[in-house]
């Protein structure tokens, strides 16, 4: 058998380099040098004998024999990664790495507390925690960077993505407590008060707005906002009206006694919460992560949102770990 002279870390770098597009950022995502990410990639085209880059660029691109050396490059590295995942798998104390994103709805109440058991679980991992709106969430777990990712699900199922449902987080209504409308009256824009909107950008946002074109409400876009505490504060202090979920209610704890929560008219919907990972993960930190996330997303945020408004209680609920929701 011919033994191929090819060094894995070459290889590493230059996957890197094909997804950022850059030296620079591939030396920053594998902890090397810029000087030595640039040795490896050159030593790398030498020994096949052919560029793989288009040097002249910015960002690099690949080179047509480049996209097919990636290509096996990417399988070959998933394997790798499989294998070293099902190795470890069954002594989660001698985890080397786990990275993971996680949607901003959880950042405040849930994630400093999935950082903490995690570190027990795993005191040998380098673990690598991020906090991203849920589209990016989705495709870094598709490119590989993160190996987990808690996120809302699309509009359009993640196929390509393994994906464990977490959290029926419904839609409702945010209104000012000083004000008494009716959502209906909120919908049909009599209420004086602006809708205040999440980004389109977002699958929130996106959502939000599907629901509203399905039901024919036509409502001015006066603010949109990214941030979910702005918009929130906006509605504690009396400047407008929103469609959220329990969630950010809960998350905004600071505002929840100047804002009050109204059932979705008409038609109600939901959106789904899930774990995405791809296929090549290890099955223990999963399953540590989604069990220490069902705790604390029931005893933090659905117990005190559900004492606070008992009528969220059968709606808002964690789902079956193995079976997709129906909403």
């Amino acid at each position: 058998m011919r033994k191929s002279q090819l060094s894995l870390k070459w290889l590493e770098v230059f996957q890197q380099v094909a997804r950022h597009g850059s030296v620079q950022a591939a030396a920053a995502e594998t902890g090397l040098s810029l000087s030595t990410a640039s040795h490896h990639l050159k030593t790398l085209e030498s020994a096949l004998g052919t560029p793989l880059f288009d040097h002249s660029r910015r960002p690099m691109r690949v080179t047509a024999t480049g996209a097919v050396v990636l290509r096996y490059v990417d399988e070959a590295m998933q394997l790798l990664h499989r294998a070293e995942a099902e190795a470890m798998a069954a002594d989660m104390t001698q985890m080397r790495r786990l990275s993971l994103a996680m949607i901003e709805d959880f950042d405040s109440e849930v994630a400093p507390d999935l950082a903490r058991v995690l570190s027990q679980s795993m005191p040998a991992c380098a673990f690598r925690h991020l906090t991203r709106p849920s589209h990016e969430i989705l495709a870094l777990v598709r490119s590989g960077d993160v190996d987990i990712g808690i996120a809302a699900r699309p509009q359009f199922d993640a196929e390509d993505l393994a994906e464990t449902p977490l959290l029926r987080d419904p839609f409702v209504l945010a209104l000012p407590a000083t004000e008494a409308f009716s959502a209906e009256t909120c919908l049909a824009g009599q209420t004086g008060l602006p809708l205040l909107r999440y980004s389109r950008d977002q699958i929130i946002g996106q959502r939000i707005e599907a629901q509203l074109r399905r039901l024919r409400v036509t409502l001015p876009n006066a603010y949109e906002f990214e941030s979910n505490q702005t918009m929130m504060s906006m509605v504690a202090a009396g400047a407008g009206w929103a469609i959220t979920t329990p969630t950010n209610y809960a998350r905004a704890a600071r505002f929840q006694r100047q804002v009050t929560l109204l059932p979705f008219p008409a038609k109600g919907f939901a959106r789904t919460m899930s774990v995405f990972t791809r296929e090549a993960h290890p099955s223990g930190a999963l399953e540590t992560v989604d069990s220490t996330l069902r705790q604390l997303i029931q005893t933090r945020v659905i117990d005190p949102t559900v004492t606070r408004m008992p009528w969220l209680r059968a709606g808002f609920t964690l789902l079956p770990a193995r079976e997709p929701p129906s909403v």
